[in-house]
């Protein structure tokens, strides 16, 4: 466009000119209103030419040597922020340099209000200042991404109130303001033809020139182009859709499984159709020739049905003893045992041996023997003077020897131990409004004076006393809120005004600075605002909390720390009492933490469910002194409780008739009228419940007495080990009392009392067993008719044994499963001691102790105490009342005939369940369902979580759960975290060069512009903020341009001065210096030259004047030596961006140590990352290996401890298997059910390997036990597999359900009841999903696999054989197991 007349007639001309007085009293001068032109008097040159540049070194200018100096000062104050980028220094000057002293200023300045000075005089009160939009938006470029390493902020924030463009960085810096502009200056968008705006050629903070060129940290656009890690979770992994290839290929391969063992079901199908179509004309034939009950018919899959042949038929018998002697338990017991060439186990023999020993030992020295235990077991007891629990959450929770603990202890050393943090979150109630309001403000405010005046007891400590005060103890304390925008004082706004102040100053926290003079950000004292897509100018006032944080010194002087939290405490209690009437007085709620609230709080988490434990105890205890005499053979023949009641109330009216005939009467004695029922003896007699209750008390012995052992060595006892340890050991130790009761009530069916008569039998003999003849399954053994020479010869009778002779004979076949699965839960455990963490370490010792202790005392008391029960209910004593002994009962009546001593529960599993498990069909179908859980858990474990939640750690009740969470959902930005340069010789220039960002010669990837790099991929470094940078801010303070920084003598340089000392006598510290100061470090201090000056930097207060000092921004990110004379160690602090999850927390600290690790690497310094939450969480750099690791020896453990033994490694790799697919069901649950993988979580998965042993332990050895003597690789083998996979479930399978799996699901649903969150999901849900797992795959999974592919096993001993001889014998109804598919049953 080209000039009109009146432009050309402003050309040469000012707008303003001089100093015309002050608007106020303590004000800054104020310009004057001219329209004269340009003049060169009263202009200091040298002083003009330093703040504007060569292209005023001559010629009239339009300002006076007094705005010179006032822009001097003006630009001082600016320089200490923008002087590390010299395109924004330069165009900041020529901004303000065009517009004070432009010989051509009224071409675009135009004076557009006066006002009058204190003087008298007429001044300017306002101007229009024109400037290009590309003046305007490179001036702006050039400075937006400066940073303030100090406040880790931007120089935008201070200089231009954290403007997004340049309009709104001009109008910030135009508004007049106490410490801005003294009058006001407005920047048109638009502008008169007479006016030519300033448009001059902005500079380029990427240009080539030194006038220009900025560092990567200020300058983006210059950094190298480094290609960005991909954020967590988006590594590039392989996937077929939407499925992982492993989850791909599981489904493939299960799916082609289950259409296998379809097509191949259907082909045997029609197989069989076809063979029993060709086989029913041969089978009619046979049947016309033989008895219709004869063995012979349909023998094909019958066990041991050529011995039934033979001695049926005799010698017209064609079956060959040879090929069925050997097949099957049924077969060895119906043959001549003197044909058996059984194999042996030496060391399951000796196992016997030794345990059938002990027994006999413990059963006939009970007392002797238990009084020796219980002094060993008091001895231990004495441990218990040292007892003592480990409470703070550091040592509890992080390991002493990890890599974070140890660098926790570093930084806490040389930097002192991180603040103390008291946070308060303010929110309304739902039915008031929005918090930000005036009466809210007004109330929160006399609060937060409250709490200022608070003083602690007994020592009177107040805010003041504990506070951190950055500019030392003569500062002001730390507390970031929103009274601090206000000055802690509302008296200077009303109801219409406090608003505008609170969005100025959440626009501009530079305009507001607390006490303490550190700009407070918007995010830091508020929260839930709003996202910017709102209304910008008034959003904040939207926010949904006020967020209060008073930081607290903390210290490793125990006196200090004391003061600290003596003031915590008083604070602690008043917020309690404040947090329950401010929703009264206030409409308001708090969410609050003091620091001493969660270690209080961790503590408390024990009390409250103290209830919900005991009453879980209570459950199994109950459960077990009741169902553990249901066995007895006491009272057998006799009717139930209910049966006693229900013929008592039906005979009670004839005992109230005056005449009765007495020969209606029955001469049963149970149908005689009575005034009280005749209860079953069985109910005092037979009855178990002291028994049970000792075998508790011997659990809490046993744990008692680990915790003396371990406490004595000096293992601290935790919190969580008072609540679960009893419990897992009770769970865990009444396996074995069921165990031993119910061996012990079959050895008191086939050698007690009530065996056989006496008179008949010699005590002691021994007879071998020899069960060749007929069988009369409807006939008593003991019925006096029968001769011993029609069908049962006197060998084959129950022998009669002593109780000690029947305990050993008990303790010696469960004595190897005990010890099978004591050890094998005692090494599970121990293996938990591999986790670091001293809770999770503390808990497994404990728990292994406990549990191996409590097999000893099992072993040893608990039998001593089976004799003495024995004993007791054989002489007819009462228990409980064991000196109440009731006569014996004569029966009149024939006895009822005998039973094989069988509760319900193992006639369902014998008549039902274990010839269902063994079907052929039924066994696919399982495998079929149990490979599909397998894959299915392996799927789901993808997606496992890692993480621990402190939420769960505390009372559902607790006040700090709604903190947790007001911290999740208000605040806005994340952690401080800190990157520890130490051992470094920062003297040298090539150190200074690895950590400096601001100067040409620092090394590209040093530690400020790899930090600056990062923060620019926050999805990938969880890095957010600016970086203080302690040696840039250091080096730039001693820039002569600084003139209020570093000052020293001009007579004496060796002198600093103080801030308040004359410039007449001081002059800048590098002033005159040879070479001068400059951005490539040429010349900058070296050696002790570079100490001396540091020192003084350390203790020179940061100011207005100079905010690059470093005693309020960096007094503590630096550590000397004692001397002062090197520097041992410095940090970089900057921040996380705001983290919500635990996989964020996670992430974070995997993050920094990879930046750490890389600049290590790198640049060959020793670099490490610090923030508070990375102890917590160094455990899962290593979890996921830990967890493979422990689990794998575990599982090797098992198979070694199995293997010996069972005394095969084919079964023994069966039952590891199986173990292991429990475990792995447990992890695929995890997955589901919202449980993390952590230290906790890790043990838990220990644990269940080991007690998962239990489910397969018993079941594994009496699989083994039952075997005929086979060889491995017979054809008959199969059907041999099959029976005594028959006999096992039916000997221990009830067991196993009643003993193992229902006790501790008795005591685990009680659990569910807890109220502390960590219980229920790490403990109710995991032991649960334990249980059942464990349960299915003991007694489904592993009988179908050992009956396909278990070892070949060893027959048990004589006691054993004797059992099933006389329970076949009696009303068992055992018949020889069908094991081939096209059997029928017999039964």
């Amino acid at each position: 466009m080209p000039d009109s007349p009146l432009q050309h007639e402003r050309d040469g001309h000012c707008a303003m000119r001089g100093t015309c007085g002050r608007k106020t009293f303590f004000g800054k001068e104020l310009p004057c209103p001219t329209d004269a032109p340009a003049s060169e008097d009263d202009v200091d040159r040298d002083l003009l030419v330093s703040l504007c540049g060569a292209e005023f070194a001559q010629g009239p200018t339009c300002c006076t040597t007094g705005q010179l100096e006032t822009l001097r000062d003006n630009l001082d104050m600016a320089e200490g922020m923008i002087s590390s980028c010299p395109a924004c220094r330069n165009n900041f000057r020529s901004f303000w340099c065009q517009f004070t002293c432009s010989p051509n200023q009224a071409t675009f300045l135009n004076v557009t209000s006066t006002q009058e000075t204190t003087t008298g005089e007429t001044a300017v009160a306002s101007v229009d200042y024109y400037v290009s939009e590309e003046f305007g938006s490179g001036f702006y470029d050039s400075c937006k991404n400066i940073q303030v390493g100090a406040t880790n902020g931007y120089a935008m924030d201070l200089i231009g109130g954290g403007a997004k463009n340049y309009s709104a960085f001009f109008k910030f810096m135009g508004d007049e303001k106490d410490m801005g502009s003294p009058f006001q200056i407005n920047f048109p968008n638009s502008y008169p033809d007479e006016v030519t705006p300033l448009d001059i050629a902005p500079r380029n903070c990427a240009d080539s020139d030194l006038g220009s060129r900025c560092t990567c940290i200020d300058c983006p656009s210059v950094c190298p182009a480094i290609e960005p890690p991909p954020p967590p979770g988006s590594e590039p992994t392989c996937h077929v859709g939407l499925l992982s290839c492993l989850s791909f290929v599981l489904i493939l391969v299960y799916s082609l499984a289950v259409a296998s063992f379809i097509c191949g079901y259907a082909l045997q199908l029609t197989i069989r159709k076809r063979r029993e179509k060709y086989e029913r004309v041969a089978l009619s034939a046979d049947t016309t020739s033989d008895p219709p009950f004869s063995p012979r018919g349909h023998h094909r899959g019958l066990v041991g049905a050529s011995s039934l042949a033979h001695h049926v038929d005799g010698d017209e018998s064609t079956g060959a003893p040879s090929e069925t002697r050997n097949l099957g338990r049924g077969a060895s017991l119906l043959d001549p045992i003197e044909t058996v060439q059984p194999r042996q186990y030496r060391l399951n023999n000796a196992l016997r041996r030794g345990f059938y020993k002990l027994g006999l030992t413990c059963a006939n020295y009970p007392w002797l023997t238990s009084t020796v235990m219980f002094a060993v077991i008091g001895l231990l007891n004495l441990g218990w003077e040292k007892f003592d629990v480990e409470t703070d959450p550091v040592r509890l929770w992080v390991a002493p020897d990890s890599e974070s603990k140890l660098q926790k202890d570093y930084f806490d050393e040389h930097f002192g131990p991180f603040y103390r943090t008291e946070q308060i979150f303010v929110t309304a109630n739902e039915t008031s409004s929005p918090v930000l309001q005036w009466d809210h403000l007004k109330y929160w405010f006399n609060i937060e004076k409250e709490i200022r005046a608070l003083q602690s007891s007994p020592h009177n400590y107040t805010l003041d006393d504990v506070c951190f005060k950055p500019a030392g103890p003569e500062g002001f304390c730390v507390v970031q809120s929103v009274a601090a925008w206000y000055g802690n004082d509302l008296s200077s706004y009303d109801p219409n005004t406090w608003s505008q102040h609170l969005l100025k100053c959440a626009n501009s926290p530079v305009e507001c600075l607390p006490d303490f003079q550190q700009p407070l950000g918007p995010e830091y004292v508020l929260g839930g605002i709003p996202k910017e897509n709102t209304d910008d100018s008034t959003r904040y006032l939207q926010s949904e909390a006020l967020v209060v944080t008073f930081v607290v010194s903390d210290s490793l002087d125990t006196e200090i720390q004391g003061r600290a939290m003596e003031w915590e405490f008083t604070l602690r209690d008043y917020l309690a009492d404040l947090g329950e009437r401010i929703e009264d007085e206030a409409g308001l709620r708090i969410c609050w933490s003091t620091g001493v609230s969660l270690e209080g709080e961790l503590n408390k988490s024990t009390n409250t469910d103290i209830k919900i434990v005991v009453l879980s105890y209570l459950a199994m205890f109950f459960y077990v002194s009741l169902t553990l005499g249901s066995n007895s053979s006491i009272g057998r023949d006799e009717e139930g409780v209910v049966a006693s009641l229900v013929r008592w109330a039906k005979n009670l009216p004839q005992f109230f008739r005056t005449t009765s005939d007495a020969s209606t009467r029955s001469i049963d004695s149970r149908n005689m009228p009575s005034i009280f029922p005749t209860l079953p003896r069985k109910l005092f007699i037979g009855s178990k419940f002291s028994l049970g209750l000792f075998g508790i008390a011997l659990v809490i012995l046993s744990v008692s007495t680990s915790v003396g052992f371990f406490s004595l060595i000096g293992v601290k006892v935790t919190l969580i080990i008072a609540e679960v340890i009893p419990f897992l050991v009770l769970a865990v130790g009444v396996d074995n009392v069921f165990i031993l009761v119910h061996e012990l009530d079959r050895q008191n069916l086939m050698h007690g009392p009530n065996a056989a008569d006496n008179t008949n039998y010699t005590y002691g003999a021994t007879t071998p067993m020899s069960p060749t003849v007929s069988i009369s399954r409807n006939r008593s053994q003991f019925d006096s008719s029968q001769s011993h020479d029609d069908s049962v010869d006197a060998a084959s009778m129950p022998l009669y044994l002593s109780a000690e002779e029947r305990v050993a004979r008990t303790l010696a076949k469960m004595g190897p499963s005990i010890l099978l699965s004591s050890v094998t839960e005692t090494v599970a455990f121990a293996l938990g001691a591999l986790v670091p963490m001293p809770a999770v370490r503390n808990f497994a010792l404990y728990a292994a102790g406990s549990v191996l202790l409590n097999a000893i005392l099992q072993v040893t008391v608990f039998v001593s105490a089976l004799v003495l029960d024995l004993r007791r209910i054989e002489s007819n004593r009462v228990d409980c009342f064991p000196c109440i002994r009731l006569p014996p009962r004569i029966q009149l009546l024939d006895p009822l005939p005998p039973s094989s001593g069988l509760g319900t529960l193992a006639k369902f599993i014998r008549k039902h369940y274990a010839p269902l498990l063994l079907k052929p069909v039924v066994k696919g179908i399982v495998l079929l369902i149990f490979g599909g859980l397998l894959a299915l858990s392996v799927i789901s474990i993808q997606h496992l979580e890692l993480g621990l939640d402190q939420r769960l750690a505390l009372p559902s009740e607790s006040y700090l759960i709604d903190y947790f969470n007001s911290l999740d959902a208000y605040l806005e930005i994340g952690p401080p975290v800190y990157f520890v340069a130490h051992d470094l010789d920062v003297t040298k220039r090539p150190a200074q060069q690895k950590l400096c960002g601001r100067f040409t010669t620092c090394d590209d990837v040093s530690v400020a512009n790899r930090l600056e790099v990062e923060r620019h991929w926050p999805q990938s470094s969880f890095i957010s903020q600016p970086t203080a940078s302690w040696i840039d801010d250091f080096l730039r303070w001693l820039d002569p341009e600084q003139s209020r920084c570093c000052r020293v003598r001009r007579r004496n340089p060796q002198v600093f001065c103080g801030e308040r000392e004359s410039d007449r006598i001081c002059r800048p510290c590098w002033e005159g210096h040879d070479p001068a100061w400059n951005i490539t470090m040429d010349g900058l201090p070296e050696g002790e030259e570079f100490m001396l000056y540091l020192r003084r930097w350390l203790i020179s207060p940061t100011t207005d004047q100079c905010p690059l000092a470093g005693r309020a921004s960096f007094g503590q990110a630096l550590s000397l030596t004692a001397d002062e004379e090197r520097l041992v160690a410095s940090h970089f602090r900057t921040f996380h961006a705001p983290l919500k999850s635990q996989a964020d927390f996670i992430n974070s600290f995997q993050a920094a140590h990879r930046i750490a690790d890389d600049m290590s690497e790198q640049l060959g310094v020793s670099i490490f990352p610090y923030s508070l939450h990375y102890v917590f969480f160094d455990q899962y750099a290593h979890i996921i290996a830990i967890t493979q690791q422990i689990l794998g020896l575990g599982l090797a453990a098992v198979l070694v401890v199995t293997a010996l033994l069972l005394g095969s490694w084919r079964t023994g790799t069966i039952v590891t298997a199986v173990v292991a697919m429990t475990v792995v069901t447990i992890l695929g649950v995890m997955a589901v059910w919202g449980i993390n993988l952590n230290a906790i979580s890790l043990v838990n998965l220990v644990i269940s390997l080991g007690i998962a042993v239990e489910f397969c332990a018993h079941i594994a050895r009496a699989f083994m036990g039952a075997g005929s003597g086979l060889p491995d690789g017979h054809p008959a083998g199969q059907k041999e597999r099959d029976e005594r996979m028959y006999t096992a479930l039916v000997d221990v399978g009830p067991s196993v359900l009643s003993g193992i799996t229902f006790t501790k699901l008795i005591g685990i649903c009680v659990m569910a009841l807890t109220h502390s969150k960590i219980l229920e999901i790490y403990y109710f849900r995991m032991w649960l999903t334990l249980i059942i797992s464990g349960a299915l795959h003991g007694l489904v999974l592993l009988p179908v696999v050992l009956s396909l592919a278990g070892g070949p096993g060893f027959p048990l001993q004589e006691a054993d054989e004797e059992w099933m001889s006389h329970a076949i014998r009696t009303d068992y109804e055992y018949s020889p197991f069908l094991a081939d598919d096209d059997s029928t049953t017999s039964d």
